[in-house]
C-alpha cells in the first residue's frame, strides 16, 4: 500500500489516534475504512448504533436508508434522535447528527424504503451492506440484493431481552436463508411494538453490527462468518451457533417479498380486504349488532386500553382459529391497523374466512374520532 501519511490531516491523526496504535491495525487499516461505503438500511434502534460509530471510526461514505418519521415511542432506544425530531425523517435527521460527529465521512440520505424495484441501484455503489430493519420482507430482500450484487450482510435483530448477529454472503459464506429457508407464519413472532424491547438491547446488537463491519473492511479478526452470535441481556450470556454450509437458493432475481412472506402489499389490502371505520363499529355496538370483536394487540397493550373486544394476540392466531365465528361478522383490530390487517388477509387465505373486517386505524383511530378518553400509546 501507498504511503498513509498523504491520507489523513493532522485533525485526523488526532482524531483517529487510539486507532493508529492499535496492534495490528494502524494507519493502513484507517485507509481502508477512509476509502469504504457502507449502506445500512434502517435507522432505527439496530441502525443508530452502527451508524454512530462506524461514522466515529471514520467510514469514508455511508448511506442511511429509512422512509420512517421519528415518533416518541422511538426514543427509548434511538440514540441518533431528540424529542425535537419528532415528525421529521429518520435518514435526513441522522444525517445530520452524523455530519455533525465527523465532517469527513460523506452522509447520504435516503428517505424512502429500500424495494424490490429500487433495491439493486441503492446497494450497488456500497461495499457491505448493514440490515438494521425490523421485518421479515426486507430482510429477505436485503439477503438477495446482495447474493444478486455479491456483496457481504451484516444481519442483527433484536426482540425483548435477546438479540442476533451474523455475516452472510461474505466469503462464499451461508445467506439469511439459511438461518430462515422459509419465512414464519404472519403474525407468529411479534416485533418489538408486540413484545417489546429493552432500550439497551439494540445499542449491544447494533455495536456489535459495527465491529463486524470494520472487520469486514479491514481486514482485521474473524467475521461472524458461518456463525450466528446469540446474546441473552438478562443472564449477559452469549452463545455462538455454526451455521449450515451455503445452499443452492437459485437467486436469480427479486421478488415480491410482501407475498413471499404471506404479507399482504396495501394495493392488495384495499382490493380485497373489508374494512370498517371506527364510526361504523361504533353504530354496530349502539345497535347492539351481533357480531365478534377481537384484540390481536399483545396482553400488555391491552391492559394500557381496549375496545371491549376478545383479546388474541396475533401470534396465538394460528393456534385459535377455531375460536373465531365463521357464521357472522368478525371484526379484527390492532392499535393502528396493521397487525390486524395481516391476519385477516392470512387467515381468509389460509382457513377460507369471508366474514372478517379490518378495523381501519385500529385503537389510534377509535381514541382520536370516537373516546379521546382512553389512554394513547
Amino acid at each position: 500500500m501507498e504511503s498513509t501519511r498523504e491520507h489523513f490531516s493532522e485533525s485526523d491523526r488526532i482524531r483517529y489516534s487510539r486507532h493508529f496504535v492499535l496492534p495490528g491495525f494502524g494507519e493502513a487499516s484507517q485507509v481502508r475504512l477512509q476509502q469504504s461505503a457502507v449502506l445500512v438500511v434502517g435507522a432505527g434502534g439496530l441502525g443508530a448504533p452502527v451508524l454512530y460509530y462506524l461514522t466515529a471510526a471514520g467510514v469514508g461514505t455511508l448511506g442511511v436508508a429509512d422512509p420512517d418519521a421519528v415518533s416518541l415511542s422511538n426514543l427509548q432506544r434511538q440514540i441518533l434522535f431528540t424529542t425535537d425530531d419528532l415528525g421529521q425523517n429518520k435518514a435526513v435527521q441522522a444525517s445530520a447528527r452524523l455530519r455533525a460527529l465527523n465532517p469527513t465521512t460523506q452522509v447520504v440520505s435516503i428517505p424512502i424504503a429500500v424495494n424490490t424495484e429500487n433495491a439493486l441501484d441503492l446497494l450497488a455503489p456500497y461495499d457491505l451492506v448493514v440490515d438494521a430493519t425490523d421485518n421479515f420482507p426486507t430482510r429477505y430482500l436485503l439477503n438477495d440484493a446482495c447474493v444478486l450484487l455479491g456483496k457481504p450482510l451484516i444481519y442483527g435483530s433484536v426482540f425483548r431481552f435477546e438479540g442476533q448477529v451474523s455475516v452472510f454472503n461474505y466469503q462464499d459464506g451461508p445467506t439469511y436463508r439459511d438461518l430462515y429457508p422459509v419465512p414464519p407464519i404472519p403474525g407468529s413472532v411479534p416485533d418489538c411494538e408486540q413484545g417489546g424491547v429493552l432500550g439497551v438491547l439494540p445499542g449491544i446488537i447494533g455495536s456489535i453490527q459495527a465491529n463486524e463491519a470494520i472487520k469486514i473492511l479491514t481486514g482485521i479478526g474473524e467475521p461472524l462468518n458461518g456463525r450466528l452470535l446469540l446474546f441473552d441481556s438478562l443472564r449477559m450470556e452469549t452463545q455462538i451457533v455454526t451455521l449450515p454450509k451455503k445452499q443452492n437458493h437459485s437467486i436469480k432475481n427479486l421478488i415480491d417479498y410482501d407475498q413471499f412472506c404471506g404479507h399482504a402489499s396495501n394495493d392488495q389490502k384495499a382490493e380485497r380486504m373489508k374494512e370498517v371505520t371506527v364510526q361504523e363499529l361504533k353504530q354496530w355496538k349502539d345497535a347492539g349488532e351481533d357480531f365478534q370483536l377481537i384484540d390481536v394487540r399483545e396482553p400488555h397493550e391491552f391492559d394500557i386500553c381496549h375496545l371491549d373486544g376478545e383479546l388474541i394476540p396475533m401470534a396465538e392466531i394460528p393456534h385459535q382459529v377455531e375460536q373465531i365465528s365463521k357464521t357472522k361478522k368478525v371484526v379484527l383490530h390492532c392499535r393502528s391497523g396493521s397487525r390486524s390487517g395481516n391476519m385477516v388477509q392470512w387467515l381468509e387465505k389460509n382457513h377460507g374466512f369471508t366474514n372478517l373486517y379490518n378495523l381501519k386505524g385500529g385503537v389510534l383511530a377509535w381514541i382520536d374520532h370516537i373516546d379521546p378518553s382512553l389512554t394513547k400509546y
